[in-house]
């Protein structure tokens, strides 16, 4: 009998629980350092920006977090997700690998950035927090927060890195329509994008500057807190449902994958679909590769350094231990926008420092290209932070046919690309610039922060 295509979960049979990795890492990280004192911070230092909670699931070491009732009721409306076979795909390139992906697209967001805005904004609510800020690149994590952030009855104000401000109307426009306020960053409602602009009165912005704007706001109200959605350990905590999902899933399919795959920006998708089947290898002895694919304009863990750095441009984060372009640095204005992060989050760093996990970078074009062939065949248009996984899939494949193997691949489908069709009309009118990134240019940009080395 034919396997189905389509690899599906019920209700009863999507995970209770977030995987926590810290749990059963065999090198913990390095702790995050006060901005000012340099020393290492407590979750007190954390308070005025982070609801308790979510304080306490930084820090926790517990393998297992349960995912509360109210927020489980809204994963519901979208959760499982599916997991397919790209069969049709597999024939376009005539492999003989086999290769699925884990489809995150099907949510009121159009990513798997609902999955940490549901929870960020329930324990925000449970609180007593009035109002969120943060910030969004290509609009993915504020379209998902927006929505959140409604059904939860808080404000939100998104500062929008101004180069998608300006490429994506149509995700502000859905972030209007969930009730949020949209204000492109670098801005002049703070002292950080007030400096940014009087240097560069033309800057594109950053992730970095819309990080520091949000954080000067949450910071000036004791109602209003801040939320972030990549990097941090909490934000990967909730992303984990991905992987949990998938390995039932592929259990399912009676298949197991050799090489999980996702795009890397600060790190939430990867690491929501590649920890849980970290921690078959870490505990179980599974024989299993995990690859993040980032952009070769913004190659942070292929050829940053590892040390201590902010998370924002301004410097009012805590200093972490991570992969870096430095905090002053201003990516290409890619159509990935929500890989255009100069850091990537500490799990993720501490794991490819110890070798448990793969990095490499892609031209954007190549990528498009894979996208493009992707929808043709599949039917789902991907989200261009997508399209990195879906080019390092067809990498893996094409690799095996070489060596007369046959592995098996599975990747992250994290969003659709709907509100992304002027970059897809750009790589077709062949109006799609490709930029790497020097090690020159690398030297450069470290070279303007004086950090501790992690």
């Amino acid at each position: 009998m034919k396997r189905s295509r389509k690899i599906i979960l019920s209700e009863k049979e999507m995970p209770r629980q977030w995987y926590n990795i810290l749990a059963d890492m065999p090198n913990k990280p390095l702790p995050p350092l006060h901005p000012a004192t340099r020393q290492p911070i407590g979750p007190e230092d954390l308070a005025a920006v982070f609801p308790m909670e979510l304080i306490k699931q930084e820090v926790s070491a517990e393998r297992y977090i349960d995912i509360p009732d109210e927020v489980v009721d809204l994963y519901r409306t979208y959760r499982p997700s599916p997991v397919y076979r790209a069969e049709y795909l597999e024939k376009a390139i005539g492999t003989k690998s086999k290769i699925y992906y884990k489809y995150e697209g099907g949510n009121y967001s159009g990513s798997h950035k609902a999955n940490t805005a549901i929870a960020q904004a329930y324990y925000n609510k449970k609180e007593g927090v009035r109002r969120i800020t943060t910030e969004t690149g290509a609009g993915q994590w504020g379209s998902a927060m927006s929505f959140a952030c409604n059904h939860f009855g808080l404000e939100l104000l998104v500062f929008m890195v101004k180069v998608s401000y300006n490429h994506k109307p149509g995700r502000k426009l859905l972030m209007n329509a969930y009730n949020a306020r949209v204000v492109p960053s670098p801005s002049m409602m703070t002292a950080a994008g007030r400096k940014i602009l009087e240097e560069d009165p033309e800057s594109p912005g950053s992730l970095g500057i819309a990080i520091s704007e949000a954080m000067e706001v949450a910071l000036q109200d004791p109602y209003t807190k801040y939320s972030l959605g990549s990097v941090l350990n909490h934000v990967i905590l909730h992303q984990t449902i991905i992987g949990q999902e998938a390995l039932i899933q592929m259990e399912k399919a009676g298949d197991y994958p050799d090489v999980v795959i996702g795009c890397f920006g600060g790190g939430s998708n990867f690491s929501g679909i590649a920890f849980p089947f970290l921690r078959e290898r870490l505990l179980n002895g599974k024989n299993i590769r995990l690859l993040t694919v980032e952009p070769a304009s913004c190659p942070k863990l292929t050829k940053g350094k590892f040390l201590y750095d902010f998370g924002d441009t301004a410097g009012m984060t805590p200093l972490l231990p991570m992969y870096t372009l430095g905090h002053n640095f201003i990516p290409e204005k890619i159509h990935a926008g929500g890989l255009r992060y100069h850091g990537a989050g500490v799990l993720v760093s501490q794991l490819l420092k110890d070798g448990f996990i793969e990095a490499k970078a892609k031209m954007q074009r190549e990528c498009f290209e894979a996208g493009v062939l992707f929808a043709r065949t599949e039917g789902i248009l991907p989200a261009p932070e997508s399209t990195y996984a879906i080019a390092g899939a067809l990498d893996e494949a094409r690799k095996a046919d070489l060596e007369g193997v046959s592995k098996t691949i599975l990747f992250n489908l994290s969003g659709h690309g709907h509100f992304d069709i002027s970059a897809y009309e750009k790589y077709f009118e062949g109006n799609l610039p490709d930029h790497e990134l020097t090690d020159a240019e690398v030297e450069e940009a470290l070279s303007k922060i004086n950090l501790p080395v992690a």
